[in-house]
């Protein structure tokens, strides 16, 4: 079934128009990524030559798509916003709030039982708002935009990172904060800086081991965790037309952990085949009939340095399979180089657990090349070395994996399956012994590998590797196993050899599934109502932050000076604390207790000037707002890397925070501090970041007449009297700082309708 058909059919009949008129407009042959850009400027934007990088771009996104744990807030937001309906279409995904225990029916019933109150209320406000509400167990969000709404040169916003993996369809499809959605669900229109644009050749053909996977950990470990910034990643070549469009997905949704914008591929064959799959045989036919606008232009393939910013080529028939980490997603190391590795880094080589699955490598393609090798332990006589989970990414996967016998192989070798949800992916994992935080090694298919992320232990290890290569890892249970070279001994004492994975990139018999997990919307919302108890631990109806008191800040003092990574992870844990995502009093408690204090390397333990005592960083903070003193946050490189959570943003705008201060910041989260009315300011001497004392007073000056391009002064006082004043960089436009002054963009969103 294709889900908004006339909304997809609006968009292909304007789209050869709009890529004539931009192609004129410019001059010169597009990208894809362009086409899809200049096709969804907002109607009140004016078309014109863009400056990557630097202009601010008003657009028009075809959909919104949130998960539960964002959904809470965006939805909370979005009905301050006094609107009657959705403006565009809208999915809610309840995906987050599982907790992986046991295996999938049982953590299912915990879940719908632990968080009734916070499905039942996203249920409702989906129903009354015009929203399609997909239900606990019917998949993990992008696994089921891929199946259901993703659509060649279609744009859409999602309320989580991994939003990206829409591109394997050919969208442009990006990771926002909830007020973003709220606007763009509100009818208004939605600001990018018009990306850079890196293009990825892709030559030869996968084969063997190697797998889609092995792409973008090859691409990570290239661009690292920030080298994609403010960047759209185009993938093109015969490479890229030889790999399914799951394959594909896989790629553009670890495009996160590079920290790109999004990635896209260009429509070809494999689209159309999995468009049809899913029973969108319509939306394929259409996307057929304006085939070369869903791609490039051959020119721009031909030559592709006259027209990105940076050009990566990647041969497929060479690449070897990736193994990446620990603790970082962009420590890549091929697998031919791992055993050398291991012996130098000290880790450990005994597995643990193997993980396949998630967002990232839960499609039927990548099941099945995985139960090619778990056939193998009972042929070749071994036994599985590691504990070993699969984790379906929807319930139609899940439904016809299990018809066409693989869950039945993998139950046979003692693996784990887990319910239709992100799981241990995003730290949902009730691992056992966990709490012991003894040093051990895992290996999984997911996207990020942070400390703490999949199980809370800091000492855990965590690898990302392929699905198949993860198999044949939990099998061997020796992360130094290679399974192109080496061998295994089996119950007979003999050495055997793993074949080669093999699978099907789409079931020969059709997806199947017996009750997917939707609920549609109320055609009429208006009588439904939505009921948020007052003395709710999970949910609380927000109140409108106060706007800018139209000074300078003087007297405020420094709350942490985080040193080195700090991720949205650091800033405003998942794991146990989602289940707070919809009571933002309740989940400041976690605010920065991730983040290391410079000056004496722990977490959660900073001074409080009012009394000179150290304490948890949440606590800290809100004995500065009972006194009502203001206070600034330092942070290193890339802050607010990761998830696009803005709980990282609203905490510190709710505890009293009024400014953010570091070298370089991640697109998402930088966006979220704008949307809150925060300052999100960055050195304008790196090295200036060095001066600041942990007894600091500062003013921030020049509010009074804050511009775009203009830096403000930042004035630090010392224990000891002496001072210095710093500048401070930011890249705030008119309308930006429009929200800053009026407390929140939402203020300004509440007042255009009251």
């Amino acid at each position: 079934m294709a889900f908004d058909i006339e909304m997809i059919r609006k968009v292909y009949a304007g789209f050869p128009e709009r890529v004539e008129a931009a192609r004129k407009l410019l001059g010169r042959p597009l990208t894809l990524s362009e086409k899809i850009l200049f096709a969804h400027l907002h109607p009140d934007q004016a078309a014109q030559v863009f400056e990557r990088g630097k202009s601010y771009v008003d657009f028009a996104p075809d959909r919104v798509a949130m998960q539960d744990a964002t959904a809470q807030m965006a939805l909370l937001q979005f009905m301050q916003a006094g609107r009657q309906s959705v403006a565009v279409p809208s999915t809610v995904h309840c995906d987050h709030l599982i907790t992986a225990r046991v295996e999938a029916a049982e953590d299912l019933k915990v879940a719908n039982e632990e968080s009734k109150e916070v499905y039942d209320f996203l249920a409702s406000v989906s129903n009354k708002y015009g929203i399609g509400f997909w239900k606990p167990g019917a998949g993990i969000i992008h696994q089921v935009v891929l199946e259901n709404y993703a659509f060649p040169g279609g744009m859409m916003i999602g309320t989580d990172s991994h939003t990206v993996n829409a591109g394997g369809l050919g969208m442009i499809a990006i990771g926002v904060g909830g007020a973003d959605a709220c606007d763009v669900m509100a009818g208004l229109p939605w600001e990018l800086k018009w990306p850079k644009l890196i293009g990825v050749r892709l030559t030869g053909k996968l084969s063997g081991w190697t797998a889609p996977k092995d792409v973008i950990l090859k691409v990570a470990g290239i661009l690292t965790v920030k080298g994609g910034t403010g960047a759209i990643v185009e993938y093109f070549g015969e490479g890229a037309r030889s790999m399914s469009c799951t394959g594909k997905g896989t790629i553009c949704n670890m495009g996160a952990e590079i920290g790109a914008t999004t990635s896209t591929f260009g429509y070809d064959d494999s689209m159309g085949r999995y468009l049809r799959a899913t029973g969108r045989e319509e939306v394929a036919t259409m996307a057929d009939a304006i085939a070369a606008h869903l791609n490039g232009d051959a020119e721009v393939y031909a030559n592709p340095e006259k027209y990105f910013d940076q050009v990566i080529e990647i041969n497929l028939s060479e690449l070897e399979p990736h193994l990446n980490g620990p603790f970082t997603p962009d420590l890549a190391t091929p697998l031919s180089k791992m055993k050398e590795a291991i012996e130098a880094n000290g880790w450990p080589a005994k597995i643990e657990v193997g993980l396949i699955g998630s967002c990232t490598n839960s499609s039927y393609e990548d099941i099945s090349r995985s139960v090619s090798l778990a056939r193998q332990v009972k042929e070749k006589g071994l036994t599985l070395k590691s504990e070993f989970t699969i984790t379906p990414g929807s319930e139609q996967v899940r439904y016809t994996v299990e018809r066409d016998g693989f869950l039945e192989v993998f139950d046979s070798i003692g693996a784990r399956v887990f319910a239709n949800a992100c799981g241990p992916c995003i730290g949902m994992w009730d691992r056992v012994g966990a709490e012991k935080k003894e040093r051990n090694t895992i290996v999984h298919s997911f996207n990020r590998n942070f400390a703490k992320r999949a199980d809370g232990n800091p000492n855990t290890l965590a690898f990302v590797g392929s699905p198949e290569l993860v198999t044949a890892l939990a099998i061997a249970g020796d992360l130094r196993f290679n399974p192109i070279t080496d061998t295994l001994t089996n119950d007979k004492g003999e050495q055997v050899k793993l074949d080669e994975p093999g699978g099907q990139e789409l079931p020969p018999r059709g997806f199947a599934v017996e009750d997917a997990g939707y609920q549609a919307p109320a055609k009429d919302g208006s009588s439904v109502n939505v009921v948020v108890d007052p003395n709710s631990k999970r949910l609380q109806l927000l109140a409108p932050f106060p706007a800018w008191e139209g000074t300078d800040l003087k007297g405020l003092k420094l709350l942490i000076k985080a040193k080195g990574k700090c991720t949205t992870d650091h800033i405003s844990m998942a794991g146990p604390w989602l289940k707070f995502r919809g009571h933002l009093d309740n989940i400041s408690n976690n605010l920065l207790i991730g983040a290391v204090n410079f000056f004496n390397e722990k977490t959660d333990s900073v001074k409080n000037q009012l009394n000179g005592e150290y304490g948890p960083v949440p606590a800290t903070q809100r004995a500065y707002k009972a006194a009502g003193v203001g206070t600034i946050v330092v942070g290193d490189e890339n802050y607010g890397e990761g998830s696009s959570r803005e709980h990282a943003a609203m905490e510190p705008r709710f505890l009293g925070v009024r400014a953010i201060l570091v070298k370089s910041f991640a697109r998402i989260h930088e966006t979220n501090l704008k949307k809150q009315g925060m300052l999100a300011l960055t050195f304008a001497n790196k090295a200036d970041y060095d001066l600041i004392q942990e007894d600091d007073t500062i003013e921030i000056n020049g509010l009074t007449t804050f511009a775009p391009g203009k830096p403000l002064q930042l004035l630090f006082t010392h224990a000891d009297g002496s001072s210095h004043t710093i500048l401070a960089n930011h890249t705030y436009n008119e309308q930006q700082i429009e929200w800053f002054k009026a407390g929140a963009a939402l203020n300004i969103i509440r007042r255009s309708v009251a």
